[in-house]
């Protein structure tokens, strides 16, 4: 099942996605796409809840023109796993890491996936990073294996995880501090659900700025899989549903580039993922 949350920043009406021009309006289901909607059990609802409402006719008409905002509701926490593909951490120049690096981005962060994304104020460092995110659906702590990890996992989503370098690298040691600036993490357009995703091992992405490609990996080249990340993660914090996990980026950033290469205000950034959608940004100074 695909879900998604469609109009108006803050005010983004919970649906789930039939087809590319139709939808089931999920209003009567629940009032958003967040912490309650996972935490009460209501995902395993849609289903039957879908079924229904396609039955009586209760169908609509995707607008043609229609902002599609974050698939799901501001989250606790953004948590990100650094240097999670051999080939990025081969174009960083730094070794592979035993354990997964963790860092965090603001919840404010996340942006509908074709809004604006925001030039900090005096950044010539702004980068791109196409990656998997992985919604957490049920509250988890100490998870002891895999299979419990998995069952933990809502769904999956695409996600640009923008970075300003020069913060991130250069001002202190804290990659939060490059990671967290407004509009720094565009998301969705969809939920996929997790029964919709045979093998989160082998999804394909891709990013281009202005119409270059930039990057192309898989998911089969990460160091630590989807739900080895939710186990390993459990062990040091308590995973709330709706939280979103940022899975690391294929190699091809701006960072790796010879020389470096970064955003500029009027570029357009376009990404995807096997079945998780397409996302389109254009680059604008900050206000």
């Amino acid at each position: 099942m695909k879900l998604a949350r469609i109009g108006s920043p803050g005010f983004e009406l919970p649906i789930a996605l039939l087809n590319d021009s139709t939808f089931v309006d999920l209003a009567d289901l629940t009032d958003d796409i967040g912490e309650d909607f996972f935490a009460t059990g209501r995902l395993d609802s849609v289903p039957e809840f879908v079924a229904l409402q396609v039955s009586k006719g209760n169908v609509d008409d995707l607008p043609r023109v229609v902002r599609f905002g974050p698939p799901i509701a501001r989250p606790h926490q953004i948590i990100c796993i650094g240097l999670n593909y051999t080939d990025h951490a081969r174009e960083s120049g730094m070794a592979l890491p035993d354990e997964p690096i963790i860092f965090t981005k603001s919840p404010n962060t996340m942006v509908g996936p074709n809004d604006d994304v925001h030039i900090p104020r005096e950044s010539s460092t702004t980068d791109w990073e196409v990656e998997l995110g992985v919604v957490v659906g049920t509250r988890a702590r100490y998870l002891s294996t895999l299979d419990e990890a998995t069952r933990c996992i809502a769904g999956y989503v695409l996600v640009n995880d923008v970075s300003d370098r020069h913060a991130q690298l250069e001002r202190g040691g804290q990659w939060s501090k490059g990671k967290s600036a407004e509009t720094f993490n565009p998301c969705g357009p969809w939920l996929l659900t997790r029964d919709e995703v045979s093998d989160a091992g082998s999804i394909d992405l891709w990013l281009t700025v202005n119409g270059e490609f930039r990057q192309r990996g898989s998911t089969s080249d990460m160091v630590f899989g989807p739900a080895e990340v939710v186990r390993y993660l459990s062990q040091f914090m308590v995973l709330e549903p709706g939280d979103l996990i940022n899975t690391g980026t294929p190699a091809g950033v701006g960072l790796g580039m010879n020389p470096p290469t970064y955003l500029r205000a009027t570029d357009v950034i376009e990404l995807g993922g096997t079945g998780l959608g397409q996302q389109r940004q254009t680059c604008v100074p900050a206000p």
